[in-house]
């Protein structure tokens, strides 16, 4: 998710799109026989639609700070999370757990005007959606609670 969703170029392997895990020089012309992984396979399929979304594609991108989620739990340090605000208004929040264990954290969006609207989150790479208080978003921040390498691609939208 950090790779294909931060700024830069995209490249994807030979078979990855389809699930195919190994990778193989292209001098080689050849590569072994492998199955296709389906779960990979939606993945990279819901991935990609989120990297035609103009967010993405003409956005601003902005990186966010995490916060501990209470006190003596350093577990909020393994946490990127990063924000991409479109033109014409759409928002996305992305936010990895960037560990081999669960952690916790808190990110403050950087949008103001949520301020006393509702907002809803939906996860365009999973199936977890939320409805929050848009100026807790905003003060106090979203609370995270993701397994190991587990992540977020948020769709932000006003209700």
């Amino acid at each position: 998710m950090i790779a294909f969703l931060t700024p830069g170029l995209r490249f994807f392997h030979q078979g990855q799109l389809e699930g195919k895990t190994k990778r193989v020089s292209p001098h080689l012309v050849r590569a072994p026989g492998e199955a296709a992984d389906p779960s990979l396979r939606q993945l990279y399929s819901r991935l990609q639609k989120v990297l035609r979304l103009p967010a993405v594609r003409d956005g601003a991108w902005s990186l966010l700070q995490c916060a501990p989620a209470w006190d003596s739990n350093p577990t909020w340090d393994d946490f990127l999370a990063f924000s991409w605000q479109a033109p014409d208004g759409q928002r996305l929040l992305v936010a990895v757990n960037y560990s081999d264990h669960q952690a916790q954290c808190y990110v403050r969006l950087p949008f103001a005007d949520l301020s006393g609207r509702a907002v809803r989150l939906k996860d365009l790479i999973g199936a977890a959606s939320y409805d929050r208080d848009g100026g807790e978003l905003v003060t106090r921040g979203l609370y995270l609670d993701l397994s190991p390498w587990g992540h977020h691609v948020f769709q932000l939208r006003v209700r």
